[in-house]
């Protein structure tokens, strides 16, 4: 028989240096991430200041976002957070509910001959480089979804993320769009953290489900989907984060339309991202420079309290 005697009496001693060296360098590893983040926060911050006290308009509340003259700088970042979070929030309205019900499928449904083939096609979205989900979009996309906008436009016009304000819907170039384009971006990443959270269910609690009665979807629906709520919301919140940041793709969709202007998902505009991008070449004058890194300071900030808030949700979940 094996013997139950503890480690430690069959030579194989308690090391405290061992425990003592390992615990300082997962400390450490944990010090360098929060003190990275801090020192680009700092970064960022040192370098707005000085554009924001030049800044002759209300950084808040303005429209305009004009760096041409640097001794009348004027810019503002409230058509750049409506445009970037419209964008990102529908994205991930779309896809949510898909992603998690793909991720379904591929545990509980599928068989395992066509789940596994079926889980690597869908990871390999991620590899796809965002310059071609762009082109794809544009060119592609946006004019088979015009006649959904114009529909949409006509029957539900009267709420105003729905109004066109007038502005022809031809360039297909809108938020409407450019959503779609993140929520196919994003879908592998909520697809992926989600499957594996559901793989992770106990198999007693599904087989007390299958013991009582329960049909497929009673099982999900009482054992996989709870177990797995903390890990859902976790994907769905990275795939909120890529949305946010995400630059070329969006500011290939985005660049033909027309301005915000009313929180419509007809709108278009620029993203945090795609402005700073769109806008490289003027990155020679420290104040010009620093009213696009006070954009992306916000944007920092934005992507930062969206998953701690997000942080504060699963762990409130997990321990409810």
């Amino acid at each position: 028989m094996p013997s139950t005697e503890p480690a430690a009496k069959r030579g194989r001693p308690h090391s405290p240096r061992a425990e003592i060296i390992f615990r300082s360098l997962a400390t450490t590893a944990g010090a360098i991430i929060v003190a990275s983040i801090a020192l680009i926060a700092l970064f960022l911050l040192i370098r707005a200041v000085p554009s924001v006290l030049a800044n002759e308009a209300n950084f808040f509340t303005s429209t305009e976002f004009n760096t041409s003259d640097a001794n009348h700088l004027r810019f503002g970042i409230r058509d750049l957070f409506m445009v970037t979070v419209l964008s990102s929030i529908f994205a991930l309205a779309l896809a949510v509910p898909i992603g998690i019900g793909i991720a379904l499928f591929l545990t509980h449904y599928a068989p395992k001959t066509l789940a596994r083939p079926f889980s690597v096609v869908v990871d390999l979205l991620a590899a796809v480089p965002s310059i071609v989900f762009g082109l794809w979009g544009i060119l592609v996309l946006a004019p088979q979804l015009e006649p959904i906008q114009t529909f949409l436009n006509h029957n539900l016009g009267w709420l105003f993320l729905f109004d066109d304000g007038n502005i022809p819907l031809a360039s297909g170039g809108t938020i409407f769009t450019a959503g779609v384009v993140l929520a196919v971006m994003i879908l592998p990443i909520i697809t992926s953290v989600s499957r594996e959270v559901f793989n992770l269910t106990p198999r007693a609690h599904i087989e007390a489900a299958q013991a009582l009665g329960a049909t497929k979807w009673e099982v999900v629906r009482m054992t996989v989907l709870p177990y797995g709520r903390s890990g859902m919301i976790a994907g769905a919140m990275l795939g909120l984060g890529r949305a946010l940041g995400e630059t070329i793709a969006v500011l290939i969709v985005l660049k033909t339309a027309a301005q915000p202007g009313h929180w419509s998902v007809f709108d278009g505009g620029y993203t945090f991202a795609s402005k700073i991008a769109s806008a490289a070449a003027e990155f020679s004058a420290p104040l010009p420079t620093g009213a696009y890194i006070a954009a992306g300071f916000v944007l920092f900030a934005l992507t930062f309290v969206v998953n701690a808030l997000a942080r504060l949700a699963a762990g409130g979940r997990v321990n409810g």
